[in-house]
């Protein structure tokens, strides 16, 4: 069995994207999407714990990490990717982790009922997110992108997270940074990403609701406790209205909580997975 991340590459709706592969290939596969601005590798501790019974695969979602950078950043179009991913890999039955943007990926994905899907684990995410907090994401963004060295790129991180598990931000950091043509380094994922002036269409709180309520597969919530994108009046409701639901709060953690809190994380997962 190896658990050392293998990385891999396939055609997706035209698109070359990058994944990263870890465990036995003949073990239970697991998808593994990241959140905005995240990329493959920011998830290699949680797939290492989990490759002695898991395929975990780790997907670069469209403008992300070492996949192609496109003009569609919509939602339709990722979940489409996920299609697309499930289906070249041949996997029959599996499992599906998403987080933030990759959750809301991952709960229109699971609303369409697709083949396959077994269980489900939605991370700090939900049908309605909280206009503060995603007012700092999108502050952070647009904060300055380049660096003199990786070393300042991880400092910006720290200064960003105080929460933050320092193996797990330099880890992130280190892999989600590229060395530019004037010697500076900048993050990897596309730039269109970062300018509000782009438009990336995403399903109304009615649809993203829709969605949540088609959702027929057993289905983990985990919340951090300290999260400004994911009211916790919006997870009672989303436990509420969907009876496949359970829900975990990661105490201590705040929205990045595979950054913040990888071992409650990750404890999390282990036992309802």
């Amino acid at each position: 069995m190896t658990t050392n991340p293998r990385d891999e590459y396939a055609l997706l709706n035209g698109l070359r994207f990058h994944f990263r592969e870890s465990g036995d290939r003949s073990a239970r596969p697991l998808v593994v999407l990241h959140g905005f601005t995240g990329h493959a590798a920011s998830w290699d501790s949680f797939a290492a714990a989990m490759a002695g019974r898991y395929r975990v695969l780790c997907l670069d979602q469209r403008g992300h990490g070492e996949s192609d950078w496109t003009e569609d950043y919509s939602t339709e179009a990722m979940v489409s990717d996920v299609a697309a991913f499930v289906g070249a890999l041949g996997l029959v039955k599996y499992d599906l982790l998403g987080l933030s943007m990759g959750g809301s990926n991952a709960i229109h994905f699971a609303g369409s009922n697709p083949a396959g899907l077994e269980r489900l684990v939605i991370v700090d995410i939900g049908p309605e997110i909280v206009r503060s907090g995603l007012g700092r994401i999108n502050s952070g963004v647009q904060a300055a992108d380049t660096f003199d060295t990786p070393e300042d790129a991880i400092a910006a991180g720290r200064r960003a997270n105080a929460r933050a598990d320092e193996h797990e931000l330099r880890h992130r950091v280190r892999n989600n940074l590229l060395l530019t043509a004037d010697g500076k380094w900048t993050y990897r994922y596309d730039r269109r990403l970062r300018d509000s002036s782009q438009s990336r269409p995403r399903p109304s709180t009615d649809e993203n609701w829709a969605a949540w309520q088609r959702i027929d597969v057993p289905t983990l919530l985990i919340r951090g406790s300290e999260s400004d994108i994911l009211a916790s009046e919006i997870a009672a409701k989303m436990v509420e209205t969907n009876s496949n639901c359970r829900f975990v709060e990661v105490a201590g953690s705040g929205h990045s909580i595979p950054l913040e809190a990888p071992r409650g994380f990750l404890e999390a997962v282990r036992t309802f997975l």
